[in-house]
């Protein structure tokens, strides 16, 4: 009770040798009641000064802990902490210090572990107190261990233990054997022609050496005294016996034979006839053997059906209390993927915290396979992104959609490199690190961001590029593309339109030579103190729309409020079949050219399918319309259906078919076929949870995923069930946000292994789930696309047959309702003569009638 603490920590370090104590009870589980083994991580130990075999060792164990400093480790890293498990005893710990205690032997089953009471602590410690005494107390530590004396040695007594040492000790029965000197010389070998000298080739034929036959006196080998037996039977039929031949060298024509054979005319006939024919009933071309391997393996594989988790990404700061909002594979870097965190808020929080989160700002994370704990890139957003996309020709141009109706762009071609796995250090780049054991990564600032007051005037929910091919005039109008790459992007917002935009800088206009000159002399070097590319400096804060679509309602006042669209000629969705160019353009030095250089262009389709946050599917086009004064205007759509009962959140075509759609929103999806306006060609029935987001596969055509608001992901196969998934299975607890299927190919790997099938899956509590795709889920059957379209054609006259049995029952009932109408009326005329007919025989006779008017007399008559 008279040592202090302070003293205790200087006798434990200055007598390390009774460091060795073992408690003399134990509990039910192995170790005393009063300690908790732990497992600290090299991370934690570095923090506290504890390392293994270099703060503590075996023979000094022991560290004195700060209770200040383990509460304030739990602080900052909470659930990931070593000291989680023993929290609550922790903070019940009566004094400010505990003891640690390094246990090297694993006595406890861990490499450490904590004692949690002062009574604990005590019985540790109490063997170097009871060594020193009490009278060493009031000395410094180092006399009190300089007075104590080394033990002497004993003498050592024998056993008998050297006979038998001496008796298993070899020794050299015969003198050595000399090895001539030329042993062990260096040899060099040449290269010689054997048939230059005479003898230059000899053959060293294997033969037995009787000197060196070996005779075998004993084997050691295993017998089986009982023989397992095994009985069956089989009921065969009996055929009689019969002789049986084997061909086993080929007959053939000889010369004379052949030539007579090929110019006979017989052979000519049977062949003009014959094989043409059969040519066209049979493809010759037809791997039967590969055909068999695919049908055995969709037996076989029923245990690899389900789908494996490969990867997850998550950030302890980036990803905490906010969700992926979007997902991108990097078209051309194998093993990247691009997430778009957002804030999990309301509205109302939102406006609440407006503040905080213009201190934290949005960002665009970059995961890579090689590093799943740390992100490569950080992307700065001005406002939390709803959605981006990596330009078709060049991958290091990105466009992003954002939640205040801004529009962003960004060059990330200065680290590439990074992404790639080298990591360069030349560039201005900014690097931020909220975790010392992190390391830092780079934060790429955007290139230009749109104006704000031509922008949506509301989030913008989904972007596309419009694809190299061709171009948008500013009546809508498909144009040629003399450029060769993607220079136009489509959004679309709940504000009731759908934007063009171009990010070409707008043609200059005629200048005389001295406005020119004076131009270049008042040009001064833009200054970029945070490195940001100067791609597209022409539009920051300064970009406009090239034209606005809006959605006026069909039959009533109002505008339909798009979130999802597609179209049909827009193939670039960065699907791995994607074509990129080999030289990356130069975007800085495009210009918009003049309206007489424009070429329309015939076979682009101008119509496209948007989705409404009322659910509505609504079938338009994009071309707008000159009215009597000359205003351009919007079109009415075309038609508008109601199938969903919630927005829709999904509009996506099919990679194998361009006129395949799938929609999905609130408790069902649906599949369309362009040009049939009847209704969807498949509905799904109501489920017990929401549909929040739906893809299809990128290598099976009856294919696609959907998934669930309870964290749940359904695999539809429309060739294995139509009324049901296929499999359901349980990726995470939190809603599923999205969904993004991608192949990566052998090429990109430079490995001889077949394609790699990903699906990327996110959550709402920002976590990043990369699943590998099953043998049955990522190999077509044979002829699969045919047999899905064949479904679809039947679909389709499905969906004819019962409109047009509608139509007929509509016109059965009119015809009906119009003979029963006709019916009543003939049964009220006939009630009305009687009655008439009654008050004339109550009135008077014959004579009474002669006296009738004519037009009376007439009605009466018409009435009989």
């Amino acid at each position: 009770e008279k040592l202090t603490k302070s003293m205790c920590g200087k006798l434990v370090e200055a007598n390390p040798r009774r460091c060795d104590f073992k408690p003399f009870y134990t509990s039910h589980q192995g170790h005393p009641d009063d300690i908790c083994p732990l497992t600290l991580t090299s991370a934690t130990q570095e923090l506290f000064g504890c390392r293994y075999d270099g703060d503590v060792t075996r023979d000094n164990p022991y560290k004195i802990l700060r209770k200040e400093d383990i509460l304030q480790d739990l602080r900052n890293r909470a659930a990931v902490s070593d000291f989680s498990p023993v929290k609550q005893l922790v903070l019940a710990y009566p004094e400010d210090e505990l003891l640690l205690v390094y246990d090297r032997d694993f006595i406890y089953g861990s490499s450490f572990y904590l004692v949690l009471t002062v009574e604990g602590k005590d019985r540790h410690l109490m063997p170097i107190v009871a060594e020193v005494g009490e009278e060493a107390l009031e000395r410094e530590p180092s006399d009190v261990f300089a007075a104590q004396k080394t033990p002497e040695p004993r003498p050592w007594i024998s056993l008998g233990s050297e006979q038998e040492i001496e008796e298993e000790s070899v020794t050299d029965s015969r003198p050595r054997v000399k090895t001539p000197k030329s042993f062990g010389a260096p040899v060099f070998f040449s290269d010689r022609n054997a048939a230059e000298t005479k003898d230059g080739f000899i053959e060293c034929t294997p033969y037995q050496d009787k000197i060196f036959s070996l005779k075998q006196m004993e084997r050691h080998c295993g017998v089986q005294a009982i023989p397992n037996c095994n009985s069956s039977s089989t009921q065969t039929p009996w055929t009689y016996p019969k002789n049986m031949c084997t061909q086993y060298e080929p007959r053939e024509f000889s010369k004379e034979e052949k030539e007579n054979c090929l110019q006979s005319e017989e052979l000519k006939h049977f062949i003009s006839l014959v094989a043409i024919q059969q040519n066209e009933i049979a493809d010759v071309f037809f791997d039967d053997w590969k055909a068999l391997s695919e049908d055995d393996g969709g037996y076989a594989g029923k245990a690899d059906s389900h789908l494996k988790e490969y990867q997850s990404f998550t950030d302890l700061h980036f990803s905490q209390e906010k969700t992926i909002s979007n997902i991108s594979w990097h078209p051309t870097i194998s093993g990247v993927i691009a997430v778009a965190m957002t804030e999990r808020l309301s509205f109302e929080d939102r406006i609440n915290a407006s503040t905080k989160l213009l201190l934290n700002p949005s960002l665009i994370l970059f995961w890579s396979f090689s590093d799943p704990i740390n992100p490569q890139l950080l992307l700065e957003c001005p406002d939390d992104v709803f959605s981006f996309e990596f330009c078709p020709s060049d991958p290091n141009i990105i466009v992003g959609s954002c939640m205040n109706g801004q529009v962003v762009l960004w060059d990330i071609s200065a680290h590439v490199e990074r992404l790639q796995g080298t990591r360069s250090s030349g560039g201005k780049n900014i690097a931020i690190n909220t975790n010392p054991l992190v390391s830092t990564t780079s934060v790429v600032r955007y290139c230009a961001v749109s104006s704000i007051e031509h922008g949506h005037k509301a989030p913008v929910t989904d972007i596309q590029w419009l694809p190299e091919t061709f171009e948008v005039s500013r009546m809508g109008v498909p144009m040629e593309n003399k450029s060769g790459m993607c220079v136009q992007i489509v959004t679309c917002a709940p504000d009731c339109c759908l934007m063009f935009w171009d990010i070409r800088a707008p043609r200059v206009a005629f200048q005389n030579m001295a406005d020119q000159r004076k131009q270049k002399v008042e040009e001064k070097p833009l200054e970029n103190p945070d490195g940001v590319p100067n791609t597209f400096k022409h539009l920051n804060l300064t970009w406009k729309p090239l034209f606005r679509v809006s959605l006026p309602k069909i039959d009533t006042s109002g505008e339909y409020s798009p979130l999802k669209f597609s179209l049909r000629d827009n193939t670039c969705d960065n699907h791995p079949g994607c074509k990129l160019s080999e030289v990356a353009p130069e975007y800085s030095q495009l210009r918009v050219p003049s309206a007489k250089q424009h070429k329309p262009l015939k076979g682009i389709s101008t119509k496209f399918y948007a989705g409404t946050e009322d659910g509505e599917l609504v079938y338009t086009d994009w071309k707008l319309e000159k009215d009597d004064s000359g205003r351009l205007f919007s079109v009415k759509p075309s038609h508008r259906f109601t199938i969903h009962d919630g927005l829709v959140n999904t509009v996506r075509r099919s990679p194998f078919f361009k006129d395949i759609v799938l929609t999905v929103g609130g408790w069902t999806f649906a599949i369309w076929k362009e040009g049939v306006m009847n209704g969807p060609i498949i509905h799904s029935s109501c489920s017990q949870r929401k549909c929040t987001v739906g893809y299809w596969s990128q290598s099976r055509p009856a294919v696609f995923y959907i998934g669930k608001e309870d964290g749940n992901l359904e695999v539809w196969d429309l060739l294995e069930k139509t009324h049901e998934p296929s499999q359901t299975q349980n990726i995470t607890t939190a809603p599923i946000t999205c969904i993004k299927p991608w192949i990566i190919s052998c090429e990109s790997l430079l490995t001889q292994m077949p394609p790699q099938h990903l699906l990327a899956v996110s959550d709402h509590l920002g976590t990043l789930h990369i699943l590998e795709i099953p043998w049955t889920l990522r190999s077509p059957c044979s002829n699969e696309k045919l047999s899905v379209n064949k479904y679809f054609e039947k679909e389709v006259d499905r969906l004819v047959y019962f409109d047009k049995r509608r139509e007929m029952r509509t016109k059965e009932k009119k015809n009906m309702d119009a003979e029963e109408l006709r019916k009543k009326m003939v049964r009220q005329r006939s009630q009305i003569s009687k009655w008439i007919l009654i008050i004339i025989c109550l009135v008077g006779t014959y004579s009474v009638v002669k006296y009738i008017p004519g037009k009376l007399y007439f009605f009466l008559t018409y009435l009989d």
